[in-house]
Order: structure tokens, then sequence, then C-alpha cells
């Protein structure tokens, strides 16, 4: 019955090719455009790895001045990561900064720049970083001050040809790092593991271990805020200070590890107090991913007013579509009298218009994904630019929830029009007939 209410459908169109078509586009444009933000929520406000969301946190320790009134700063000091690195605990993981350094490349390809990340080992198994040849380092590396570096996948392609480089050579601002890694398409959106340095930018191109930014002088990237003077000059007094310029991370199974956690900060945050550290109240505070992204407000501010234009759109769209659906329906008012007058049913006629009025919002919502498929390349045009854009397309979710939504508001939108053409009295029309 359902192909059979499906072909009058066709045939409805092709009696009425105009004011079908109008309807198509209404549905079209206005589902389109709704999708083209709807897909921009649903990536930028994504949780970026759901596996592991909820297990590991962002550490935040309230070092800012206490003159003010200001929130906890987002980083930590290198004092402050240190220890926590250092700290005698089980818990998986990783301070982590950015870098850049300048390739030489061996043969005649001239130097360029790349953007780095120091972390620690535990970086690459508590992000569930993949990899498409060798692996991260292991902790000794850390401690041992190993010139290993794990190079990102295109980074590979432009230096080995896309071949397996494990254990190969690069040469990083004048010092030699073996290949020990190599990164496969790794670009979690948000870029949740350092929002401070914009959570859209592109993953790094090369990963070293974080003590080598000390050791060898790397030039840091990355935002930096001091809150006091520096004590004295050179890189000892910059490490000593109140700087915060390290995200720092910690990979917690369920609530008693967070607490216990928790517990642990409190505590070293009250040794620094005896210092003279730590001169505000007590408030540090652990983040999951999630709650992280929404405290830092990844998700503009912008992409909400867009939604509730794109929904009022969507809203003017409907209602001219109801319009057009009403002419339609009563268009056919002759027809319906007599189909009733023939024995039709008011319920199966009722069911042959939702059908039709279905099959005006599926075409609708396929003419939509052209809609949205443009408008995102317009959008990948604009940022190209500002931010990595390779997330900006319609995946699976995106095409099932447009071609769905255009055929739901559709059905919605025809149901006052088709419970119109349901009560036309039949013998009015036989008369005519």
């Amino acid at each position: 019955m359902l192909f059979y209410y499906l072909r009058l459908g066709a045939l409805s169109y092709r009696r009425n090719p105009v004011l079908s078509t109008l309807m198509v586009m209404a549905v079209a444009i206005g589902v389109g455009s709704y999708m083209v933000v709807f897909t921009l929520n649903y990536v930028m406000g994504g949780d970026p790895i759901p596996q592991k969301s909820s297990q590991l946190y962002h550490v935040q320790l309230d070092s800012g001045d206490p003159d003010t009134e200001s929130d906890p700063p987002e980083q930590l000091t290198y004092l402050d990561s240190m220890a926590l690195i250092d700290a005698d605990l089980p818990f998986p993981r990783t301070a982590t900064s950015k870098f850049f350094a300048i390739v030489e490349p061996d043969g005649e390809t001239r130097p360029f720049s790349v953007m780095g990340r120091g972390s620690y080992a535990d970086f690459f198994t508590m992000f569930n970083v993949p990899f498409l040849f060798g692996s991260g380092w292991d902790r000794s590396a850390d401690r041992e001050l190993q010139q290993v570096v794990v190079l990102s996948r295109e980074l590979n392609e432009r230096l080995f040809g896309g071949v397996d480089s494990v254990g190969e050579s690069v040469l990083l601002d004048g010092y030699n790092f073996q290949v020990i890694g190599v990164v496969d398409d790794w670009t979690p959106i948000p870029k949740f593991y350092d929002v401070n340095n914009g959570p859209f930018d592109p993953s790094e191109e090369v990963y070293i271990p974080w003590p080598q930014i000390i050791n060898l002088d790397m030039q840091r990237s990355g935002n930096t805020n001091c809150w006091k003077p520096l004590d004295g000059s050179g890189i000892q007094a910059f490490l000593n200070s109140e700087c915060i310029w390290l995200q720092f991370w910690v990979e917690l199974a369920d609530r008693n590890d967070r607490q216990l956690y928790q517990d642990y900060l409190d505590n070293y945050v009250r040794e620094q107090k005896q210092l003279g550290r730590f001169q505000r109240p007590l408030n540090n505070h652990l983040y999951d991913v999630n709650e992280w992204l929404l405290l830092r407000e990844v998700l503009p501010n912008e992409t909400r007013i867009l939604s509730a234009l794109a929904a009022m759109l969507l809203g003017v769209c409907l209602l001219n579509t109801i319009g057009l659906l009403l002419s339609k329906f009563l268009g056919k008012a002759g027809e319906i009298g007599v189909r009733q007058a023939l024995g039709a049913n008011k319920a199966s006629l009722f069911i042959q218009h939702v059908v039709e009025a279905g099959f005006i919002g599926l075409l609708g919502g396929l003419l939509g994904l052209g809609v949205a498929a443009l408008g995102l390349q317009g959008i990948r045009i604009l940022l190209g630019d500002l931010m990595v854009t390779d997330w900006i397309q319609l995946d699976t979710t995106v095409v099932t929830v447009t071609i769905g939504l255009a055929i739901l508001s559709t059905i919605v939108a025809g149901l006052y029009p088709i419970w119109r053409a349901c009560r036309i009295n039949p013998s009015t029309h036989l008369k005519t007939q």
C-alpha cells in the first residue's frame, strides 16, 4: 500500500509540477540552511574522544594573583607541572605544550618550519593517538632525555614519501632526532587537549619528549601569562616563576580515583602555601573533557545565534509549504469527493496525503543535501586559512538527519492542509462532476 501511495504522490507531482517544485525548493532551502549550522554545532560541540572523555581530566590549580578575584588560571606553572609529573601516583599523566622548530631535510629541499608538541610518554595512550608506523616513546625517554620524535602522517609524506620512516633521522633546529613513530590521521575536533591555543587548529606535525624543550632550548609557542615579574633573567628564572604556560592532563578510571587525586592536589597546594605560594583560597579543580570544553566555551556564541536564525528560516519555509500544500490539496477537492463517494474512508485518504507530503519532503531533503554541501563548501573556503576545515563535511549522521528532518517537517506542515482536505463534503463536488 505504501508503494501505491508513493506512486499516487509521484503522479500528483506530475499533474502540478510548478506548485510541487516550489514546495520542494522551500523545504530544500529551509532544511539545507539549517543543516549547515547543525553540522557546525554537531562537530564543534561534539565529544572529541567519547571512549575516554569521562576518564581524562584537565588539572587546574589556583596559583593566580592574590590581589585579584579572577578565575583560576587555565594552565600550570613549570614548578607545579613537574611536581605533579614526579608524584608517586599510579595514574597516567602528561604535561604538554607547543613549540616550533626548523626542519632541515636531506638533499636540495629548503628548510621549513613545523609546529610541534612536547609531551610525556603517556600522552599517546591517554588520548588514543593512532599510529601508522611505530609507536610513541616510553617513560625512560622522558627521564633520559632521548632525542626521539614522532611525525605526523603529512610530515612523513613530505620528508620520506610516506614510507615507514622508523629509524630514520630528522634534523630539528640543528639537533638529530630519531623517528620512532608516525601518527596516522588524527585531528580531534575540538582539539580538547589544548583549547588555549586554538581548539580548531590543525594537529601538530612533530612530537618530542617534553623535557627536550627545556634541555635543547627549543622555541616555545602558545599562551604564556605571568602575574608577577620574574625574579632574575634567563631560562631558569622563567622556570621558577609563577608564569603559567603548560597544560596538564591526568587519566582517572573512576570517582574514587578522581577523589584521591583531588585530595592529592589540595594537599600539594597546602604544602606550597607554607612556602609562600598559592596565596589565594583553596580552589583547585579537575574537569573531564566535556566539562572543560563547556567551561572554556569552546562552542562559539555565534553558532548559537546562527542556529536560531537557521531555525527561523526553516520555520518560514515550512509556513510557505503549509500554504502551498493547502492550495494543492484543496485543489484536489473534486477528486477527493469522488473517492469518498466510491467508498474511500477518511483514514485511507489521510494516510495517502501524508505519504504524498512525505514524498515532497523526501525530494526536498535530497535537494537540501545539495544546498547543505554548497553551504559547507563556502564555509570551508572562508575559514581555510584560519583553522583546519577537513571536518566541515556531510557524514552519514548529517545525511540521515537532513532527509529525516525534511520528511518529518513536511508531514507536520501538511497535517492541517490534509485535515482540511479530508473534511470535504463529497455531495458538493458530485453535483459538479
